[in-house]
């Protein structure tokens, strides 16, 4: 699943950073939070990874 937005896949990679040790979970506020508790690292390595979809205007 493609991230929404740029805010978004940020989140995601902090989350992802911190399920690998490379930071510390107090670190993570809001969404990036949320994400660490409810998504498993791989989730969070498609999210974070994947370009951000466009909008068609």
């Amino acid at each position: 699943m493609p991230a929404q937005s740029e805010e978004q896949q940020r989140a995601a990679g902090m989350a992802l950073a911190a399920k690998r040790g490379e930071i510390p979970v107090s670190d993570l506020k809001g969404a990036a939070r949320d994400m660490y508790n409810s998504m498993t690292e791989e989730q969070l390595r498609e999210l974070a990874s994947k370009p951000t979809r466009r909008r068609i205007s």
